[in-house]
């Protein structure tokens, strides 16, 4: 098992920097998940050799899995990725603050409030000597002039505690959905062959080489390629937006991309691509849900001396050919998303913080009905 891929590594050209031992490299693998179909399998059998050669080259036994060795484990991860895809990260209190503040009926009061400030405390230079020669003024409207400040600080105040509430409710909900999200993740396991054994591994510890036991009622976990397969049927609309289920065999389509559910049959699957290596964390990637790999791309593009606008091109052509493996169709369906998801407005009031905004707007006609 691991002779022959040790004679064949250094005729391969792409083994370079930190690929290791390994006969493919990460982009290899992303762009080889990218295929569908005939194109799929006529790549496996021209460029690897079979699905049973590819499992040499990653150094893996198709039957027993990888032998759980530590060493090996870590190497992995180091060239190809860890099954994780990091979140982009949480926005502080004080930009949710922010955030809240930018409403528009917030900002109307403010100015309102702010305006009924400064009218408050503003005496013309010219009026103690205009009053010289009238009658006094009573006291009650002496009081009334001192306590006029008093109107443009409740809708101030009102505005606060608006801003406040829908800030911490907003902070609250994000710390709590992370929680809920980061538990999930932690619980849930596959299964896979190590070592000969059937094991419930957690989705984060699967590598590349990996071998994957697949059943109905799966969520697969990363990208792989089918090396046996009984009916198995898989539902890819969270990925092409097909409702039709498709049928994965050996001989038809073996391409099994993460994000998945296997419908109907079971089978064993070597595993090619994991984190933001796959195609869910490619979509991740492109749509903003993770920050990490971008970074990176702009980094490297500052060391090289690339301009920005070269790189932002560059990505642009990156999506179209993320979004290949789907067809034209249902590229049109996904734009078509993206473009109502973006007309979708940003944030929706909970109920206390519509009674706050409508209690702030009361206060406010009423320090103006009072101040007229």
């Amino acid at each position: 098992m691991t002779n022959p891929t040790e004679h064949a590594l250094p005729a391969n050209s792409m083994v370079e920097s930190h690929e290791g031992d390994f006969g493919c490299t990460v982009m290899e693998l992303r762009k080889l998940m990218e295929l569908r179909s005939s194109d799929g399998i006529d790549q496996i059998n021209v460029h690897y050799g079979g699905v049973m050669n590819l499992c040499s080259r990653l150094k893996t036994n198709p039957v027993e899995g990888l032998s759980g060795n530590p060493t090996d484990l870590e190497k992995r991860k180091q060239v190809f990725g860890q099954n994780f895809i990091p979140p982009k990260k949480a926005k502080t209190f004080l930009e949710l603050v922010w955030e809240a503040l930018q409403d528009v009926t917030l900002i109307i009061l403010e100015i309102a409030a702010i305006i009924s400030l400064v009218l408050s405390f503003y005496r013309p230079p010219g009026e103690e000597n205009e009053q010289c020669g009238l009658p006094v003024s009573s006291p009650e409207d002496e009081g009334e002039a001192e306590a006029g400040w008093i109107e443009g600080a409740a809708i101030l105040f009102s505005v606060i505690i608006v801003v406040l509430v829908t800030a911490f409710n907003d902070w609250s909900k994000e710390k709590q959905f992370r929680g809920l999200q980061s538990r999930i993740e932690k619980e849930q396991k596959f299964s896979v062959i190590r070592n000969g054994h059937i094991i419930q591994l957690p989705v984060a510890e699967i590598v590349v080489g990996d071998i994957a036991q697949i059943k109905y009622g799966d969520l697969l976990p990363a990208d792989g390629i089918l090396i046996q397969g009984n009916d198995l049927k898989i539902d890819e609309s969270s990925l092409t937006g097909e409702s039709d289920h498709v049928k994965k065999s050996l001989e038809r389509d073996p391409m099994l991309l993460s994000g998945t559910h296997v419908m109907e049959g079971s089978g064993r699957m070597v595993v090619t691509a994991v984190g933001i290596n796959s195609q869910t964390g490619i979509i991740f990637t492109l749509l903003g849900a993770s920050e990490g790999e971008e970074e990176e791309k702009k980094k490297k593009g500052k060391k090289q001396g690339v301009p920005e606008n070269r790189n932002k091109a560059k990505t642009q052509d990156g999506v179209a050919l993320e979004i290949q493996p789907l067809n034209s169709q249902e590229g049109i369906d996904n734009e078509e998303k993206e473009k109502k998801v973006t007309k979708l407005p940003k944030k929706e009031k909970s109920v206390l913080q519509g009674k706050l905004t409508r209690l702030a707007v009361q206060i406010g006609k009423a320090g103006l009905l009072m101040s007229a």
